[in-house]
């Protein structure tokens, strides 16, 4: 289906020389006495680059369909990473490269919006936080309570961040997925 470059919006999918590219940024730009262009920031779903490409306003792009399944991370093997489709029961197995940093946050029934584009998965997006048990955690220091003092910790996952010293090992945490961080216990 062919759209105008001026139809183009975050998170649309296009054929852009000859691959499928996810369309990170637009904006609509009108130079002083020149012609009206969209510049778009797109990434291949090949490569996973991105790039920064020009339009006509009334340039025609071909749209690719693209489906967001909601799917529970189940388990880890030898192959990927399991994930289940909690209506249908159907498995789909993930790689590395599609979860990136997201794999550090996956725990058992995590459930977690999968992105797919021609019946391929090209990208997840994770809660904006996950609860996590901490399974190794130096005891802190007494006396070492000065303003914001923080400690290593690794978690279930095998992530490691700083926690505050009063956090003991055994114990759940809510940390955030966007940056990695320590906000609470949960």
């Amino acid at each position: 289906m062919a759209v105008n470059a001026n139809d183009l919006r975050k998170g649309m999918a296009i054929r852009h020389n000859g691959s499928v590219c996810i369309v990170l940024e637009t904006q609509h730009r009108t130079p002083g006495n020149l012609r009206a262009f969209v510049q778009a920031t797109l990434r291949s779903v090949n490569t996973g680059k991105s790039a920064v490409q020009r339009f006509g306003s009334t340039e025609k792009v071909e749209e690719v369909m693209v489906n967001h399944s909601k799917l529970e991370f189940s388990y880890k093997d030898q192959t990927g990473y399991i994930f289940i489709d909690p209506q249908s029961y159907d498995t789909v197995t993930l790689q590395d490269e599609i979860l990136a940093e997201a794999k550090n946050y996956l725990v058992e029934n995590l459930s977690l919006e999968v992105l797919f584009v021609e019946d391929k998965a090209v990208s997840v997006e994770l809660p904006s936080s996950v609860n996590l048990k901490i399974v190794e955690s130096a005891d802190g220091i007494r006396g070492d309570s000065a303003n914001n003092v923080m400690k290593p910790a690794k978690l279930e996952t095998g992530l490691e961040l700083q926690v505050p010293l009063f956090i003991k090992e055994g114990e759940i945490i809510k940390v955030d997925t966007r940056n990695g961080t320590y906000m609470s216990r949960a």
